[in-house]
C-alpha cells in the first residue's frame, strides 16, 4: 500500500514537472515567434548636441573642438515589421565650431555658428530594448555669424566666397529602451557624418554628436504594421 501511494506521488510530480515544462517552452516558443512590430509614436526633441567643423587633408588650419549647441523639433518612430521601424525628424539645429587659424572663412582663431533645419529618415533595428539606426539627413542653412578677436559678424552664403545653404549628411548610431515607475523612456545616441562641403572656396564639413532622452507614448493603432 505504502508503495503504491510513493508510486502515485512520484507520477503526479512527474506530471505536474512535465505540464510546467511544456508550459515554458510554449512561452519561450512565442517570445520568439513574436511577429509584433515595434510600437508607432512622435515625440519632442528638446536636448543639447555636440557640434565641430572638420576640413580634409590640404586645407589649413583645421580645429575639431566642438561646442553645445540646441536641438529642438519633432522625432517620429513607424513600427513596420517584426525588430524594424522607420524613424524621421524635423529639428531646428545650431551647427558650427572652433576655427582653427587661417581657416576658410577667417585669418585667425575664432568660432562658426550656422542656424539650421534637418531632416534625417533612419532606418532603425530593434533587438529587444537595444535598437541601432543608420541613414541619410538632408540640411539648409538659414544664417549664421562668425566670431573672431572679440567681433561678430554675419556669414555670407556669396555663391563666390561665401557658405553653402544646403548639405547633406549620414547619422548612425544606437539606444535603450527603459520603464520608469511603469513609463517607457529611451535613450538614443546619434553621430552626424557630413558629406558635402559647407564653403565655396575651401572645404568645411560639419559633426554633430546628439544625445536624446525622451518619453514614449505609443498609439494605440499602428496604421504601418503589417
Amino acid at each position: 500500500m505504502k508503495k503504491t501511494i510513493k508510486k502515485a506521488i512520484v507520477l503526479g510530480m512527474v506530471a505536474l514537472s512535465g505540464n510546467v515544462m511544456a508550459q515554458n517552452a510554449d512561452s519561450l516558443s512565442a517570445q520568439f515567434t513574436d511577429k509584433k512590430a515595434p510600437v508607432t509614436y512622435m515625440h519632442p526633441l528638446l536636448n543639447l548636441a555636440a557640434t565641430s567643423l572638420s576640413q580634409e587633408q590640404g586645407a589649413i588650419g583645421g580645429d575639431k573642438k566642438s561646442v553645445m549647441s540646441l536641438q529642438a523639433g519633432l522625432a517620429f518612430q513607424g513600427g513596420i515589421s517584426s525588430h524594424f521601424s522607420v524613424v524621421s525628424e524635423l529639428y531646428y539645429l545650431v551647427k558650427g565650431g572652433q576655427l582653427g587659424t587661417y581657416n576658410p572663412l577667417t585669418a585667425e582663431n575664432g568660432t562658426l555658428r550656422l542656424h539650421s533645419v534637418e531632416a534625417p529618415v533612419l532606418a532603425r533595428v530593434h533587438f529587444g530594448k537595444f535598437h541601432v539606426n543608420a541613414g541619410p539627413s538632408v540640411a539648409y542653412n538659414l544664417g549664421g555669424k562668425v566670431k573672431a578677436d572679440d567681433k561678430s559678424s554675419k556669414v555670407s552664403f556669396d555663391d563666390s566666397d561665401g557658405l553653402k545653404r544646403f548639405e547633406a549628411g549620414v547619422q548612425v548610431g544606437g539606444g535603450y529602451t527603459f520603464r520608469i515607475k511603469q513609463k517607457q523612456y529611451a535613450l538614443d545616441i546619434r553621430y552626424v557624418h557630413g558629406l558635402t562641403n559647407i564653403v565655396h572656396a575651401d572645404n568645411l564639413y560639419n559633426r554633430n554628436l546628439n544625445i536624446s532622452v525622451y518619453y514614449i507614448q505609443p498609439w494605440k493603432k499602428n496604421p504601418l504594421a503589417k
